[in-house]
């Protein structure tokens, strides 16, 4: 035997086949490319073509209960953003955006694969998808969102301010491109829609808000959000971009509810006495966020709206604290008076402790004072409080009514 055999014999003396006649032909993609399940277009830009897909909605068409027509927006809410552009610039300044990603982590191993974008365009609301065809188009899919960008000067988002918009700005400085709304005004619903609904609905994810607010029902069509990142995975492994349609419809209803969300929050705060708002529990969240913005005439009569609405007991002892406060910070004493008392009549701590004080310091009347706060110690005993609680106010309380025993028998 030749000890100087090729190692090519040596392995086929082995059993090894060698070469690649044996291995199996790889798999051509045999699957539906996005241009041909949707109408879009290749939008040139100078990092190379983009895919688009474009969409018209005529503002007479509502979404869901709500119309797509821009209302004017009321000074409130410039308030409540912090910038007053909010309010004053036109609805053609307005960009409602949303994206689709590869992951919820962030970070730089993160980029967005589909961008929703919406302005309105005279009688029209023109929505705009941008797609990742492959990672290696990115730079041309973010020239082309910042054409789409260009003309506004307000972002409008849905948890945009924490997610959307820094991984958009991450992506464009890591290809070194200028950020095209940098310096915009930035409007966020999901924080709105917290302080508008946090007390009356469990969730306020966008879906629970269309449900419940704006009446939007999503058809079979409908993608789950976590599985979005998968199903782009998927295509860009077989090329198959059939069931990134479902992608494109849950990102579309998505921009709209944006729209149609901003024109109902607008109409609330608008006209908090008006049809737009139905719940007693939305009056009195919009009462708390005029309070908070020192509004407090408007929120005093609002909650006074409210009040008279049905609401949980939980929900009404709240408001009827908070508007009771309110007025003496007004230095309305005998409107705060007049629900502390009522509040002392159905049993709240909390009124009994606010009328002994005022009868203690203000008024000068430690008969009262005396009897509010032994009214206070009765409801410690008999309401089913945490130890801890019980400990506060017996010790509280106890050390007030000393006082204005020591007081009431100075003043005999």
């Amino acid at each position: 035997m030749d000890s100087k055999r090729s190692l090519a014999d040596k392995l086929k003396s082995l059993g090894v086949k060698t070469g690649t006649a044996h291995l199996p032909k790889p798999k051509t993609a045999t699957g539906k490319k996005i241009e041909n399940l949707l109408s879009g277009e290749f939008r040139q830009t100078r990092y190379g073509e983009s895919f688009v897909y474009e969409q018209r909605f005529p503002l007479s068409q509502p979404h869901g209960r709500i119309s797509l027509r821009p209302a004017a927006l009321p000074e409130i809410l410039g308030a409540w953003a912090k910038d007053a552009r909010i309010t004053r610039l036109p609805p053609e300044k307005f960009v409602f955006f949303d994206t689709e990603t590869s992951g919820l982590a962030g970070g730089t191993g993160t980029y967005a694969f589909m961008v929703g974008a919406g302005r309105f365009d005279g009688d029209e609301f023109v929505l705009a998808q941008f797609f990742l065809r492959d990672p290696s188009e990115e730079p041309a899919m973010l020239a082309a969102m910042a054409e789409f960008f260009a003309p506004a000067e307000v972002l409008v988002s849905y948890n945009g301010k924490s997610f959307d918009a820094p991984l958009l700005i991450t992506r464009y400085k890591l290809h070194g491109m200028p950020v095209p709304f940098e310096g915009y005004a930035h409007l966020d619903l999901l924080h709105l829609a917290r302080r508008l609904w946090r007390d009356r609905l469990e969730s306020r994810t966008l879906q629970a808000i269309e449900a419940h607010i704006l009446g939007v029902e999503r058809t079979s069509e409908e993608v789950p959000g976590y599985e979005i990142p998968y199903l782009y995975f998927d295509y860009l492994r077989d090329k198959d971009a059939t069931p990134l349609k479902g992608v494109f419809y849950h990102n579309e209803v998505d921009i709209l509810s944006l729209a149609a969300l901003l024109n109902h929050a607008a109409a609330m705060l608008r006209d908090p006495f008006g049809d737009a708002v139905q719940y007693g529990l939305d009056v009195i969240a919009i009462a708390k966020l005029f309070e908070d913005l020192k509004a407090w005439d408007d929120a005093a009569k609002l909650y006074e709206h409210g009040l008279r609405a049905a609401l949980p007991e939980a929900d009404f002892a709240k408001a009827v604290k908070r508007l009771a406060v309110l007025q003496r910070r007004r230095g309305d004493i005998e409107e705060a008076l007049k629900w502390w008392q009522q509040a002392a009549q159905d049993g709240h701590i909390y009124a009994h402790v606010a009328l002994a004080k005022y009868y203690e310091h203000k008024a000068k009347d430690y008969a009262l004072a005396e009897r509010f706060t032994l009214g206070a110690l009765r409801l410690v005993n008999e309401h089913q409080l945490q130890d801890y609680e019980r400990i506060h106010w017996t010790a509280e309380l106890e050390h007030r009514l000393a006082r204005i025993q020591k007081k009431n028998s100075a003043a005999d």
